[in-house]
This record gives structure tokens, C-alpha cells and sequence, in this order.
């Protein structure tokens, strides 16, 4: 979601903190703004929309300071636009705040009551009144700043200027990350270690009601009780050179066509082809005693969740729940003793699988997360972290961080029969070997992208589209259906192929295309009846399958894949339905890395 970046510096720091600001971008945002300390006073620029507003708006009116705080803003309370953009200021204070302050509307009649007015619709410049008010009480600004955060409810990161202070900036967690970045002779504050990767690479992640008061050499933190505590300090693996999108059109793109190469690094952290076996992190419980695996996450995760459902129950035969992390807590959830609760999340910061893990944890589960940010607040949380090596991930619609989950998720489900004895040595040698084929036939699959552009181009002035699949590719199915909705704005479904019949058919004619998933064998026979039953009521059917007879032929188009064994098949056939989505955004002429309405990582519930 929303994006931080603060320096205490040393020399101009507004040309760096936009050079933060555009490496957040991929978040998700639709306003921006930066305020500097100069000369002791405070100022600030704020553009509504994309940051090359607020960079002509710093052409014509520049500012000074070597202490600054910027933002990308992702609107929540109030419209996104100038007036409602980051950072609030007053005459005392500057902040910029991620999350929400839930208990702002009582604050805020509180402050109106006292005679205080406000000129924005958001809950952030309730913190920036209070602060003001505490600061003209006469209270020292350390001292302001622990009172107003012990009136603050709700999740929030927060970073604070104050007039007069230039060798001074104050920052707090509170359910919402934040990053100390160490430096040489300046410090600075982010919202991720994205935020700080042209600035630093020796980080602190804040915990659970931190706070952290800043100077150019010193870096102080305070726990929520306002005890002063040590942090580690973690080197960063992130890297500016990460985020180019080299000689791609898009950032999509590039992470479309990064995924048999990042998969390949995936998996050669979780297999030892020499051996044949699973390599899993070590764990502080035994999975052979595991009764039970409850899987949260949300949007994307969700349906990679669902793939492994398939794979866990067939090929380990434990039972699985899946829910939406979002609805997890709400329906009280009946837990298992001894049961793994395992939490999906790219960024490892979503705040609803944030809370149904504390919710699981709460209640005695073994927490295990599958996460592409290894020092995220959700990796630091659980018991087994199982990281899933697909580098940064820019575009807000997840591409390799799904195929790089599936593999993950592929392995531990191979692991888990294993050592729940369903399988047996020379089985998991088998698995192992199918594993390490996945990165060559994703290759093979990308490198007919011309293919699937011509049947995007085709389907792209639809009004709807239904993808269909039965099983395991069910899911994969409703991922289609969710990246074609994210990136082009077509509504789509994804659809199990038997349930047709019992009311979606009724919305199939001839200007319906229908994308068909139906690897050959198994299940493929009842899968392929039903788009015959779509073709009699003139649906357009596209088929996304390695059978080659004549029932390919009978399609209004037909993408040919490659064959393979059944445990890699839903990774494989992730790709044409994103390559789908991306072509038909393009013909469309959207904003493929950054949809309208969508955040790369929703913080807030």
C-alpha cells in the first residue's frame, strides 16, 4: 500500500527520497508528497497522482533540507487528492503515516471541541493536531511523541518532523511495518526494505509497538511500554539494480518471463536432486505428528493455497482447510491440537494473514508462513518460515511470487507424505526429478507468448469471460479469472467445469469466450464435455491443453502444452493464463503494473 521514506541527512535529500518514492511505486498509490527541514522551518509538496506530477511540481517550486519525509498514498479515509495527500503538516509538525487510526473520530471531535480546525478528510492529520497541541503544551517533542501514540488505536507506521529539530525524526510501528536504515553520518526510516535500497543495506525491523527516535548519528528505540531496547540489525538483500525493467515493456512482463529462472532458484533451495530428497528448514515440531494443515491467505496466495489443498490430501492424505484470511478469524474457527496453520503472503506484511496467524498462534497451532520477505513481520512470527526466492516483485498483480509459492508449497507437500510414511523414498526421488523439470518446460511454454498474444487480441473487446477448470486446476482457474479482472478490468470468473450446469451456463453465447484448462487424462474427458456443452450454446472456447486429437480441434482456439507429471501441471499452466491477462491489458491499453484501485501490499484490513 502506502509507501514511506525518511532521511536525517547530510546533503539535499529530496532528489533520494524520490528516488525511494519510485521504487515504491510498485505498492500501489495515487498521490504523493514530500516536506523538508530547512533552515529550521518545515515545507512541503503534494501532487495528486503519479509521481512525475509531483517531480514537475519540485521543478517549478524546489526544496531544500538535508532532513526530509516522503509518501505514496493509497487512499483509505478520503478521496485521493491534494489536500488529502501525505504529508499533513502544521506549523509544529510533518508526518506521514501507513495504516489507520481507527479511533481518529473521537480524537478528531475532541480536537474541533478545542477549537482546533482541519483541512483534510484524513485520519493521519488527527496524529499531526495532537502532536502540535502536546508541542505547544511545552513538552519536549519525546515526550509529545509517547503521548499522542498511547491515544492511538489501530494499525500504523508513522514518521514524524519537527520544526526547528533538523537533527531529529521519529518513526513507530503499531501493526504496520517500518525500517531503520543505518547509515554514515544520516539514518534513515522506510516503509520496506524497497524503500531503502539505494540508501542502505544494514536494517532494523521494528517490532510491535516500537518506537524510534533518529539523528544523523544515533538511532534510539523504545519498546510500547517506552523502554528503551536493541533490535538486530539484518543486511538486506535487496538490491537497486533488482527493479529495472530492463528491455521488457513492463514490470509484468519481466516477472512474467523471470519465472522459470526464479522457480529453478526456488526449488534449488528445497531439493537435492544428487540425493532425491526434500530439503525443508529445520523445525521446532515433527511433521509426521502433524493431525491437521490449515491454509490462510488472501487474493493470489488464496488460490495457490487451494493448489496445495489438492496436493496435501492426495499425496500426504492429512486433511487441509482453506480459508481467506480476511474471513479466518470472523467464523471462530475450530482448530486441531498440534495442527500446522501455514500463512501465504508475498510481502509478508498482509495485514489480514498477519492477524488470522496471531489468531492461530493464540490458539496453540504450529506457524509456519510461506513468504518472499524473509525479515517481514510475518516471517519473524512464526515458528518455520519457508521463503520462496522470487527477488522483488514490482507489478501489483503477483506472477512469480505465485509460481515460486506453488513450488514451495509442491516441495513441502511432497515432505509431508514423507514423513507421514504415504509415500516412500523412491517416490519422493520421483517427485524430485519431475520438480527440477518445471523451469525448462516454463520456458518452453513462454517462448510460445506470440501464440497466446493472438488469442488476447482476440478476446480483449469482451465484456466477460469465463475461465473453467475441474480439480487442481479449478484454482488455477479462479487465479486466471482474478489477473484478467486486476490488469484489463474485464469481469471474469473462474469457474469448477462441473458446476456449469447448475447456473453459470445461462450466461454463455457468442460473445462469451470461455478459457477451457484441461491437461490430458485424469479428468480431462468430464472437463472437455462440459466446454463441448459451451460450444452448443455458441460459446467460444480456448483450450489451454496438451491434447493434441481432434477435440482441440473442434475449439475456437487451442494453446498447446507441453505434457508433464501431475504435481507440476498447476504450475505450469499458471503461466498461459497470466501471459493471457497481460496481452489482452496491453491491447487494452490499461496500466498493467499498477491497476487502478489495487495496492501491492494491503496493509490495512
Amino acid at each position: 500500500m502506502c509507501g514511506i521514506v525518511g532521511i536525517v541527512g547530510n546533503s539535499p535529500v529530496v532528489p533520494r527520497m524520490m528516488e525511494s518514492l519510485k521504487r515504491l511505486e510498485y505498492r500501489g498509490y495515487d498521490s504523493a508528497g514530500v516536506a523538508t527541514l530547512s533552515g529550521g522551518n518545515l515545507d512541503r509538496r503534494r501532487a495528486q497522482g503519479k509521481l512525475d506530477a509531483l517531480s514537475e511540481k519540485l521543478s517549478l517550486e524546489p526544496l531544500d533540507g538535508t532532513s526530509g519525509i516522503g509518501h505514496t498514498r493509497w487512499a483509505t479515509h478520503g478521496q485521493p487528492t491534494e489536500p488529502n495527500a501525505h504529508p499533513h503538516m502544521t506549523e509544529q509538525v510533518a508526518i506521514v503515516h501507513n495504516g489507520i487510526i481507527e479511533n481518529f473520530k473521537a480524537l478528531k471531535a475532541e480536537l474541533i471541541a478545542d477549537g482546533i480546525a482541519f483541512e483534510s478528510e484524513t485520519d493521519t492529520e488527527v496524529v499531526a493536531r495532537l502532536l502540535t497541541r502536546e508541542l505547544e503544551t511545552g513538552a519536549y517533542p519525546s515526550q509529545a511523541f509517547q503521548t499522542v501514540l498511547a491515544r492511538l488505536e489501530g494499525a500504523f507506521a508513522l514518521c514524524v518532523l519537527i520544526k526547528g529539530e533538523e537533527n531529529l525524526m521519529f518513526g513507530a510501528r503499531e501493526g504496520s511495518p517500518l525500517v531503520v536504515g543505518l547509515g554514515n553520518g544520516e539514518n534513515y526510516l522506510g516503509s520496506d526494505a524497497m524503500a531503502l535500497a539505494g540508501l542502505s543495506n544494514h536494517l532494523i525491523y521494528l517490532e510491535e509497538g516500537d518506537w524510534v527516535e533518529l539523528s544523523r548519528t544515533a538511532v534510539q528505540i523504545f519498546d510500547r511500554n517506552n523502554q528503551p531496547v536493541e533490535r538486530q540489525v539484518s543486511i538486506s538483500q535487496v538490491a537497486t539494480t533488482m527493479i529495472d525493467k530492463g528491455n521488457h515493456r513492463h514490470f509484468m512482463q519481466k516477472e512474467i518471463y523471470e519465472q522459470p529462472t526464479v522457480v529453478a532458484q526456488a526449488l534449488g533451495r528445497y531439493l537435492d536432486p544428487n540425493a532425491g530428497t526434500i530439503c525443508l528448514p529445520d523445525m521446532p515440531f515433527d511433521l509426521a505428528d502433524v493431525p491437521k494443515v490449515t491454509l490462510v491467505a488472501c487474493g493470489t496466495s488464496f488460490y495457490a493455497a487451494q493448489v496445495a489443498r489438492y496436493w496435501i490430501e492426495k499425496i500426504a492424505r492429512v486433511p487441509v482447510d482453506v480459508d481467506i484470511a480476511s474471513e479466518f478469524r470472523y467464523r471462530d474457527p475450530v482448530y486441531t491440537d498440534g495442527g500446522l496453520a501455514i500463512f501465504i503472503s508475498q510481502s509478508g506484511e498482509t495485514m489480514d494473514t498477519l492477524a488470522a496467524l496471531r489468531h492461530a498462534k493464540v490458539a496453540g497451532q504450529h506457524i509456519a508462513s510461506i513468504v518472499n520477505v524473509t525479515g517481514s513481520t510475518m516471517a519473524r512470527e512464526s515458528d518455520l518460515v519457508l521463503p520462496i526466492y522470487a527477488g522483488p516483485e514490482v507489478g501489483v498483480a503477483s506472477t512469480k511470487a505465485f509460481t515460486c509459492s506453488l513450488s514451495v508449497l509442491a516441495s513441502f507437500s511432497v515432505e509431508l507424505a514423507h514423513a507421514k510414511g504415504t509415500i516412500t523414498a523412491a517416490d519422493v526421488a520421483e517427485y524430485v526429478t519431475e520438480l527440477e523439470h518445471a523451469p525448462a518446460l516454463m520456458a518452453k511454454i513462454l517462448s510460445k507468448d506470440h501464440e497466446i498474444e493472438a488469442i488476447a487480441q482476440d478476446i480483449a473487446d469482451a465484456r466477460d469471460i469465463l475461465f473453467v477448470g475441474r480439480g487442481i486446476y479449478f484454482p488455477i482457474a479462479m487465479e486466471g479469472a482474478l489477473k484478467l479482472k486486476e490488469i484489463s478490468y474485464i469481469h471474469a470468473e473462474g469457474y469448477a467445469a462441473g458446476e456449469l450446469k447448475h447456473g453459470p451456463i445461462a450466461l454463455i453465447d457468442e460473445n462469451v469466450p470461455v478459457i477451457g484448462i484441461a491437461p490430458d487424462g485424469g479428468l480431462s474427458d468430464k472437463t472437455v464435455s462440459n466446454l463441448q456443452e459451451i460450444m452448443a450454446r455458441k460459446g467460444k472456447v480456448i483450450l489451454l491443453s496438451d491434447n493434441k486429437g481432434s477435440i482441440a480441434e473442434d475449439m475456437h482456439a487451442h494453446f498447446e502444452m507441453p505434457s508433464a507429471g501431475d504435481l507440476i501441471t498447476p504450475i505450469l499452466y499458471a503461466l498461459p493464463v497470466q501471459m493471457l491477462s497481460y496481452f489482452a491489458a496491453v491491447e487494452k491499453g490499461t496500466d498493467v503494473d499498477m491497476p487502478r484501485n489495487l495496492a501491492k501490499s494491503v496493509t490495512v484490513e
